[in-house]
């Protein structure tokens, strides 16, 4: 057995320890491509090191876009910038940065249905995945439950620990259900959990002062909007719907 050969075998039983996986599969093939390519082994071994924190950086990002949990996928460059409403066409470059996320703040885009919040809540949130941060998306009524859920079987405390883990949450459609007084507390407890440390995207249908008809206490509806609202960034998504707009031209085809 020749040096290269049993160097090539230690490099691998390495990898394996090391759990680097490319490494360990592709070593033979990568270091032999670059050795005729004219490359040094010294070059080769940086190279197969480089390589391997590529793929796991590029695993880390779809990993962490699996974790999240979005009910689909779009990205920042997929929205279609014209049909936004003026406000968030204004506000939309600040978002990109996630500056918002960097410092804690929250973002509520509140408006009419159709008009693009919950394709700016996941984009953004994908954005943030990619960049490295931790998010979770949840829609409002089905959070509620996991929590009334997590209440009576008293993992509550779990998941607590684990919603206040994430850098970036993302609650959608907070309106078009109303909860009852315990959805309400929980989602208040939780959010509170949060409140100036991590960021937290709340979509909305409805403009602040008919929240009372979703938590049906006027005490605790006040303590949500001033806890969520402190230094939150605020983007008026009423507009026309795109979804009615594609519905019509669809069917101005049709005729």
């Amino acid at each position: 057995m020749t040096d290269y050969e049993k160097n090539l075998i230690e490099i691998k039983e390495c990898a394996k320890y090391l759990k680097l996986t490319y490494s360990h599969r592709n070593a033979s093939e990568f270091i032999q491509e670059h050795i005729a390519n004219g490359s040094s082994i010294d070059e080769c071994y940086a190279d197969l090191l480089k390589h391997e924190c590529e793929v796991r950086m590029e695993n880390g990002k779809q990993n962490r876009i699996r974790a999240a949990s979005f009910p689909y996928k779009k990205y920042l460059m997929d929205l279609q910038i014209e049909f936004l409403p003026e406000d968030a066409k204004e506000k939309l470059g600040v978002l990109k940065t996630l500056e918002f996320v960097r410092n804690g703040q929250n973002l509520i885009l509140a408006g009419n249905p159709g008009t693009g919040k919950t394709h700016i809540a996941i984009s953004i949130g994908i954005q943030a995945c990619l960049e490295g941060y931790k998010v979770a998306f949840y829609n409002a009524p089905n959070l509620i439950n996991r929590l009334k859920e997590a209440r009576s079987e008293r993992t509550l405390l779990s998941v607590q620990r684990q919603f206040e883990s994430y850098d970036l949450v993302i609650i959608d459609e907070l309106g078009y259900i109303s909860f009852d007084k315990e959805g309400g507390e929980l989602l208040f407890t939780h959010l509170s959990l949060r409140a100036e440390r991590k960021s937290t995207i709340i979509t909305t249908n409805l403009s602040f002062e008919k929240w009372e008809d979703i938590f049906k206490d006027p005490v605790m509806t006040a303590a949500i909007i001033d806890r969520i609202t402190h230094k939150a960034l605020a983007i008026n998504m009423n507009g026309n719907s795109y979804r009615l707009r594609e519905t019509q031209r669809l069917m101005k085809h049709k005729i």
